[in-house]
Parts: C-alpha cells; sequence; structure tokens
C-alpha cells in the first residue's frame, strides 16, 4: 500500500521562510502542493488545492493570518491550520486555536517542532 505524503499549503509573506518550511517538510516526507503570500491568496489556494495542513503566518499584508483562518475555518470545518508566529504574540495565537488553529510554531522555525506539529494536527485527523 502507497502511502501518500500529506499535503501541505504554506502561507507567508516572506519568501524566505516559505523556502525554509518547504525545506524542512520536504526532508521529513510532506509534499509542498502551494505557497500564498497573503491571507487572501490562502483563501483562495486553500480552496483550490484542498491540502491535508496549512501552515499559516499571522503578520501579513492585505488579510492577516486570523482573519485568513477564520474565513478557511467556514468553508471548510475539518481544515487543518497550522500557525506560525513570532516570538511574542501569544495573545494572537491564543485566539487563532480559539478560532479554529490546530498548533503554532514560533520562528526561527525548530525544524523537529514544525514536524511535531505537523504529526499532530495529523493524528487529529486519524483519530476521529
Amino acid at each position: 500500500m502507497s502511502h501518500t505524503a500529506p499535503s501541505v499549503l504554506i502561507v507567508d509573506d516572506a519568501l524566505f521562510m516559505r523556502t525554509v518550511l518547504r525545506d524542512i517538510l520536504t526532508k521529513n516526507g510532506y509534499q509542498v502542493i502551494g505557497e500564498a503570500t497573503n491571507g487572501h491568496e490562502a483563501i483562495e489556494r486553500y480552496q483550490e488545492l484542498h491540502p491535508d495542513i496549512t501552515t499559516m503566518d499571522i503578520t501579513m499584508p492585505e488579510l492577516d493570518g486570523i482573519a485568513a483562518l477564520k474565513k478557511i475555518m467556514e468553508i471548510d470545518q475539518t481544515a487543518k491550520i497550522i500557525m506560525c508566529s513570532a516570538m511574542g504574540q501569544q495573545g494572537i495565537v491564543v485566539e487563532a486555536i480559539k478560532q479554529g488553529a490546530c498548533d503554532f510554531i514560533i520562528k526561527p522555525f525548530q525544524p523537529n517542532r514544525v514536524v511535531q506539529a505537523l504529526e499532530k494536527a495529523l493524528q487529529v485527523s486519524a483519530g476521529e
């Protein structure tokens, strides 16, 4: 039985951050199927690609991560979204979890923590 790699949509306005995440995910057997640079794009890409997991930056131009999270959760209540935040954004993170985010990872990304968050998000879906 071939196990297809979980698909991930990376949302971050910084190319460098997307590259770092893509690298960590690819090395750990995830398939990055798309990237978005702001909340509007994130919503469009999500509807188009239906990723297993979305990593969502909090601070972005046009539409921030929390607003995009709310919209995506409205479209798909089963969406697995992991918030990416800078240090000191704990308040926002708490809000994101209330809105339905699975977990959060702090920048600068630690590869093992990133993988842990994604595995946890996938287990939530497998456990239901």
